[in-house]
């Protein structure tokens, strides 16, 4: 029983990352059509994403685990920051690493994305909501 409730939770951080992913990328794709730096844009739009994914997952991921108030929510939003943090600084290495080696910054983020879903859910699983 306890195995199903955690693949349960893990298909509903999928589905929040999934719409946290869409407001990452669209923001990451009208940016680049203006114009600006990749790594930059990767940047700004991780950022719109981070604010998307803290919605969706304390809603319908972690309801169990959300702090309701005070110190232990202050804790928990830092916490969950921090990790988005981690995701951000992977996103943007990976993005500038990728651009400055001459690869499509499109498919730097893919790649991007991949590493730091793994390395949020980590985190955000074992240390934010636990």
């Amino acid at each position: 029983m306890f195995l199903r409730l955690r693949d349960v939770r893990f298909i509903r951080y999928v589905l929040a990352s999934v719409g946290a992913l869409a407001v990452d990328m669209g923001c990451f794709l009208a940016l680049l059509a203006t114009g600006m730096w990749a790594a930059g844009a990767s940047a700004l739009a991780y950022g719109a994403g981070i604010v998307a994914h803290w919605l969706l997952s304390s809603r319908t991921v972690f309801v169990g685990n959300v702090a309701l108030r005070g110190g232990r929510r202050t804790r928990q939003k830092a916490l969950f920051v921090m990790s988005a943090l981690v995701g951000l600084a992977l996103t943007i290495s990976i993005v500038w690493a990728g651009d400055a080696s001459g690869i499509d910054p499109r498919l730097a983020k893919l790649v991007a994305i991949a590493v730091s879903f793994a390395a949020t859910w980590l985190l955000r699983s074992k240390i934010v909501f636990r």
